[in-house]
């Protein structure tokens, strides 16, 4: 899958696709293969050129697709996302008076569906949670509403910019 990532200011082209065990990247033209290992939630080690690093990834749940990432002493604030699938830049005023959509940030797997349609929900409430590379994300309300509909059930398997609910 094709993606874009920040880090640090600057962006960059990212390729990834996973295969078992193995994951085959390439950032601006730069190739890498490397393994990992689930060590536990957000928590990886990673097998690179015969060095093996350490890798304990964060998601923010206010920020759906930022990350912070930290690898041996260092930790970086990134930003994934899919420049195909950008969502509309709503401004709060108008997200609040409209429709929203719960888009995922990544590709995955859905895992759970935390409401039915139907449900008044709050602001901030869990709605779906979707698994991508072991970890556990909860897409949440961005406004406070009924859910309308839900565009994905658990065992779906999800795209980068999938919309996974919709609020009114």
């Amino acid at each position: 899958m094709k993606l874009k990532a920040r880090l640090g200011g600057e962006e960059f082209g990212l390729t990834i696709r996973l295969d078992g065990p193995d994951v085959f990247a390439e950032v601006e033209g730069r190739r890498y293969e490397i393994q990992y290992r689930n060590l536990g939630p957000g928590e990886y080690l990673l097998l690179h050129d015969a060095r093996v690093y350490r890798c304990v990834v964060t998601s923010n749940r206010e920020q759906p697709g930022q990350f912070a990432v930290t690898v041996r002493s260092g930790t970086y604030e990134v930003q994934v996302f899919d420049p195909k699938r950008l969502h509309s830049t709503q401004s709060a005023s108008e997200r609040d008076r409209g429709i929203v959509q719960i888009v995922a940030p990544m590709p995955g797997k859905v895992v759970r569906c935390l409401v039915e349609v139907g449900t008044q929900v709050e602001s901030g409430a869990g709605i779906i949670v979707v698994e991508a590379m072991k970890m556990q994300n909860e897409m949440k309300a961005p406004k406070a509403g009924t859910l309308v509909s839900l565009g994905a059930a658990p065992g779906d398997t999800v795209n980068a910019g999938d919309v996974l609910g919709v609020i009114e």
